[in-house]
């Protein structure tokens, strides 16, 4: 085991001398690239597992709320990344007077206000997504690329030499072929993560787009509650006594 380690290192080390500078920069890319993917998997998933329970506890406590402003209180203090309190604050905001914003309709305002907010929150919680994607679908072919020219390099040394032989042409393109390992070895983690990602993404789109709707739904109704309410409390007080006539 020890020996076929010391052969493994030692035709590793034989490939990265005889290598040129073309084979060492996609060598160094696919490292650069491995490192970025990890480091953004592994931030992005603590990342998206915190917001899932933010929202998961945040949504019931403000529901629970006896009114807004308790309520305000609650997603402050469970949204620790900030994605619910955007959609709370573009429902409860007021559009400045005299622009053309506040001469729309208040559902149209609302409607826009909420739909604004949960882009921008949406775009927090996509971001990366995109280095994933091109880290996945380009660290194969940049392997691949590492593997052609390293096996004509191989061969234009074999050539140069005088003499050849299966002995001679097998270690330089295994060596080689290296290079097409190493970039599947970027791109695998890199696409599995980029589904997983997308799919927790997805997860936590319906459950903001549910709480934008309620939101919605409570404030275009409040107007219509108050007027229940006040219309109710009328009808309930007594009728004030009429002074008589003569």
């Amino acid at each position: 085991m020890g020996a076929l380690g010391g052969v493994s290192v030692g035709g590793f080390a034989n490939f990265w001398a005889q290598a040129d500078g073309i084979i060492r920069a996609v060598a160094v890319l696919l490292l650069l690239m491995s490192i970025s993917a990890w480091v953004l998997i592994l931030w992005k998933g603590w990342l998206l597992r915190r917001v899932r329970g933010d929202i998961a506890r945040a949504v019931p406590a403000f529901w629970a709320a006896p009114n807004v402003a308790a309520g305000r209180e609650q997603v402050a203090h469970f949204d620790r990344e900030r994605v619910l309190a955007p959609l709370l604050a573009a429902a409860t905001a007021q559009p400045v007077a005299k622009t053309l914003e506040a001469h729309g309709h208040v559902q149209s305002q609302l409607t826009r206000r909420l739909r604004d907010a949960l882009h921008a929150v949406l775009a927090q919680l996509q971001f990366g997504q995109v280095l994933l994607a091109s880290i996945g679908s380009t660290s194969p072919f940049i392997g691949l690329f590492g593997t052609v020219w390293g096996i004509y390099h191989a061969l234009v040394g074999i050539s140069s030499a005088g003499s050849m032989s299966i002995e001679r042409v097998a270690g330089p393109v295994g060596e080689a072929l290296v290079m097409t390992a190493a970039g599947l070895a970027v791109a695998i983690p890199a696409v599995l993560a980029y589904n997983i990602f997308g799919k927790m993404v997805g997860a936590c789109e319906a459950e903001l787009e549910g709480f934008a709707h309620d939101l919605r739904e409570m404030v275009t109704d409040q107007p219509t509650s108050t007027a229940i309410a006040a219309a109710a409390a009328g009808a309930t007080a007594p009728a004030p006594a009429t002074a008589s006539q003569g």
